[in-house]
């Protein structure tokens, strides 16, 4: 569907969704934003944890260089405004998990300003043309630290380990009007983020997450008031949260009633949201300038060295693959992870053929890795033996029915093909003597079938060729094969 398409019906006629998200990604460092302790995920509770973060008297925030610098690389991959001077700003609230009584963060000043995400069409997911979404802004902050009800029937403790760790708050614009762009939406977001290497994307261990913002109204009409329903933590939930809450705002005001501000929490086990308390405007926060920071000045060498830093980006490699002769939905499907698309360029560089080598991931390696319950970084199969394998079917050494044994050893030993090929003597003949004998035997013992074909039964042509290579046990050059067995029946 398109924007003007996707409609939520109700009695008084069809409402319009919409939708903006602010993504939380964790910003790939091995520190935390304003201090020494480490971030890895997994850590026994409160292992990770300085005195700054557990805001001891005294202690002092120092920003973390590449945690600025990661931030800097995602604003430059999504064309946004750098701003070579941003500030921090205190965000006052308690709550149990957050020991300094303020969360440091951007909201005046932010280190990168206005850009842009292009999402493609998709006519499955209901995206019939291209879109840009706005994004208003990335700022920079510190998380909080994580509280845990599980662990005594009447007390609930304290993680401090996320505590100070780096995020950077993404901000979209209201541009999305329908699940299927707020999911296309993010998924181009982390895609980004991982090809750059400043956020992992692992939704499912908190390290990216998105708080959904929807509101609706009847086509034409001013935003309604909107909510925002906080962390949420899969594609999929996000697109869930969208379709209830908008069906629920709906209902709300057909039936008289009026649509509050506020923050609600997603149930995944039921697909529903749930009033968590009233949203907060940023006066209810008191921010001001944090006292012991000063303002980020970024100069030009800095700012080179970063946008030097950036790779090949998913859009400027899916172009590059489809200039090479692979098709399109190919391309999609090999720049979607940037895991799969370092894979492919490394196929690309030891000598595989683009066609042949997008064709043979997508099915046979693809197929594979699936049936193992591999990710393509595990692979039995490294880059530069797939491409032997793929030039001994290019030279006619074996052929394509071959091939597919000759993988299905690899992935079962690791050996190299040609090993393989000659060990196990699966070299393709082409002797044309050799195919001849076989061929004539083949019609010999076949003689009532040879009479239905040149009585005019032609689909029995395939039957004379399987024939052929079963005898042959596969190892005879189709081509020729197709030849000789046309010349042979006349």
């Amino acid at each position: 569907m398109t924007e003007s398409t996707y409609r939520i019906a109700g009695a008084t006629g069809d409402w319009e969704v919409v939708i903006g998200l602010e993504v939380h990604a964790q910003v790939t460092s091995q520190a935390k934003l304003f201090s020494g302790a480490a971030t890895a995920f997994g850590a026994e509770p409160n292992t990770q944890v300085s005195l700054v973060d557990a805001a001891m008297p005294g202690m002092l925030p120092v920003p973390n260089r590449e945690c600025i610098r990661q931030a800097v690389r995602t604003g430059m991959a999504i064309n946004a405004r750098i701003n070579k001077w941003s500030r921090f700003d205190r965000k006052n609230y308690f709550y149990a998990d957050l020991p300094q009584g303020y969360q440091i963060s951007q909201l005046y000043h932010p280190l990168v300003g206005e850009g842009s995400l292009a999402i493609e069409a998709d006519e499955k997911a209901g995206i019939a043309e291209e879109k840009v979404i706005g994004i208003e802004r990335i700022h920079v902050e510190q998380d909080a630290g994580k509280l845990m009800h599980d662990q005594h029937p009447t007390r609930s403790y304290v993680d401090l380990n996320r505590s100070g760790v780096a995020l950077m708050e993404i901000v979209s614009r209201p541009d999305m009007r329908s699940p299927a762009e707020a999911g296309a939406y993010l998924r181009k977001l982390r895609a980004i983020l991982r090809y750059v290497g400043s956020c992992d994307g692992n939704m499912e261990e908190g390290s990216m997450r998105a708080d959904v913002n929807v509101s609706v109204r009847k086509p034409g009409d001013e935003f309604g008031t909107r909510t925002e329903t906080k962390n949420v933590n899969s594609v999929r939930f996000v697109m869930q949260a969208i379709e209830y809450e908008a069906q629920r705002q709906v209902d709300v005001l057909e039936g008289g009633g009026r649509i509050v501000q506020e923050t609600r929490l997603f149930n995944p086990d039921t697909g529903t949201t749930r009033s968590m308390r009233s949203k907060e405007d940023a006066h209810d926060y008191r921010y001001f300038p944090d006292p012991d920071l000063l303002p980020l000045e970024l100069d030009d060498t800095f700012l080179d060295a970063c946008r030097a830093s950036l790779p090949e980006l998913p859009d400027a490699k899916r172009a590059r693959y489809e200039g090479l002769g692979i098709t399109e939905y190919n391309a999609a499907v090999l720049t979607a992870e940037v895991e799969t698309a370092r894979w492919f360029d490394a196929l690309l560089e030891a000598g595989a053929k683009p066609q042949q080598a997008s064709n043979w991931v997508s099915s046979e390696l693809f197929g594979a890795l699936n049936r193992l319950g591999k990710s393509i970084e595990d692979s039995p199969v490294a880059p530069a033996q797939a491409a032997e394998l793929l030039a001994l079917v290019a030279d006619g050494t074996i052929s394509g029915t071959i091939s597919k044994q000759v993988f299905e050893i690899m992935l079962e030993t690791g050996d190299a093909p040609g090993k393989i090929v000659e060990e196990k003597g699966l070299k393709q003949t082409s002797d044309t003597g050799t195919i001849e004998a076989v061929i004539a035997k083949v019609l010999a013992d076949n003689g009532d079938k040879v009479e239905q074909y040149k009585g005019g039964k032609e689909a029995l042509f395939g039957f004379f060729v399987g024939q052929t290579m079963k005898a042959m046990q596969g190892k005879a050059n189709p081509q020729i094969v197709n030849e000789l067995l046309k010349k042979a029946l006349g």
